[in-house]
């Protein structure tokens, strides 16, 4: 099996990578439909008031973007330790899903 230290490193680097991809696709779902976004709240956001996110998910999307920023600054085992068991939050995959869904659900109209 996997060493607690080897499981934080893979899951934290996924969950970055599946963060940019996810409002990178945003961005550029919402540059489609002429609405602009540049950072990743205000592409969150647009996806909320677009309606393809439920409203409610921006405490949830606002802690995503926090452990994001927070992650890319990681130099400790304990500190990416702490963010690793608060990646583990149902509701952080939830979020993800439900900007996914979004997205695929919206690409088409």
């Amino acid at each position: 099996m996997f060493s607690e230290e080897f499981l934080i490193e893979i899951t934290t680097k996924r969950f970055e990578y599946a963060f940019e991809a996810m409002w990178k696709s945003a961005k550029d779902f919402l540059k489609e439909r002429g609405v602009e976004c540049y950072s990743p709240k205000s592409c969150f956001d647009a996806l909320i008031k677009e309606g393809v996110v439920p409203e409610g998910y921006e405490p949830i999307l606002a802690e995503i973007i926090k452990i994001r920023n927070e992650l890319v600054h990681v130099y400790d085992y304990e500190r990416a330790k702490n963010l690793y068991n608060r990646l583990r939050s149902r509701d952080i995959l939830d979020a993800f899903k439900k900007v996914c869904e979004g997205l695929s659900l919206h690409r088409s109209e």
